[in-house]
């Protein structure tokens, strides 16, 4: 149930990271502007998720009773919160590309 939840996560992360790291700004300012939302507010979750099940992410063969028990629910809750942590510190790779601006600056001059 935890790698169920977790893996999905881990892409998700991944790539909502490194797509607002490197376009993000301009995500904002043009599509966010005409439609009056922010950039949070799109849905990579879903298509993600449906990625992982193609893939084979098969779902765990749980009895309804096991599924609704606590310790189920938690690691449910777990493995997204691990997997999306897990996925935003891999989605930050964008980050080696950019130079520090004000380095350059101090350069030039």
């Amino acid at each position: 149930v935890f790698f169920h939840n977790a893996l999905p996560f881990v892409g998700f992360g991944f790539l909502d990271n490194a797509i607002m790291i490197a376009a993000g700004t301009q995500i904002e300012l043009s599509i966010g502007v005409v439609l009056g939302i922010s950039t949070m507010a799109g849905n990579l979750a879903g298509y993600v998720e449906a990625l992982a099940s193609r893939l084979g992410l098969s779902i765990p063969d749980l009895t309804p009773k096991q599924a609704d028990m606590w310790q189920t629910r938690l690691s449910a809750h777990l493995g997204k919160a691990i997997g999306v942590t897990i996925g935003c510190i891999l989605g930050m790779f964008p980050l080696l590309f950019f130079g520090d601006e004000e380095e350059k600056l101090e350069e030039k001059k």
